[in-house]
């Protein structure tokens, strides 16, 4: 089946019929039902047969009904279930845009070649994407996935290039351009 990407995740249950909130993470998050029958982490095929709006205004929470799901204690039982699509059903996308599941195992190198780490996650806090990039030593960093910070990704190399010195300069020793200004 190949690779699998991630598309969301459910919640907890919503009112008594079936209902689930689910928190997607499609760029349009009602597109995840589009997708037909998805991969639950519990090894289940999951449909969606509906998806809308939650209350309260976050545009990625849904509430969805799912196949075969009509009690609230079915909703609860799916309760931080994930759900995923295989790679292959997700084309290429646009110029400038990546797949998180694509980033993840590449090589961090520094503009000038230096190998920094591998990126070992793409989180999302709220405020943007960050690449999690893990160093050979040490405490993994979390960096702005940006232009400013990751100028150039290579997927056909197997490496991003990343141009913020100061989060990995050892602990005691300045960054090596620390008189960039």
């Amino acid at each position: 089946m190949g690779s699998l990407v991630l598309l969301g995740e459910f919640g907890r249950a919503h009112g008594l019929k079936g209902e689930v909130r689910l928190k997607s993470f499609t760029a349009e998050p009602a597109a995840i039902a589009t997708y037909g029958p998805l991969a639950a982490s519990d090894g289940r095929s999951v449909v969606l047969t509906s998806v809308r709006q939650a209350p309260g205004g976050a545009p990625d929470l849904l509430i969805a009904r799912v196949a075969g799901v009509t009690t609230r204690e079915a909703a609860e039982a799916l309760n931080r279930v994930r759900l995923s699509v295989a790679r292959d059903k997700l084309g290429f996308p646009e110029e400038d845009e990546f797949f998180a599941a694509d980033l993840i195992g590449l090589a961090a190198e520094t503009p000038q070649g230096e190998a920094l780490g591998t990126v070992v996650a793409v989180p999302d806090f709220g405020g943007g994407d960050l690449l999690e990039i893990a160093p050979a030593r040490g405490p993994s960093a979390l960096v702005p996935f940006t232009k400013a910070f990751v100028p150039a990704v290579d997927l056909g190399a197997g490496r991003v290039v990343v141009d913020a010195p100061d989060l990995f300069a050892p602990a005691g020793e300045p960054p090596p351009d620390a008189d960039r200004g």
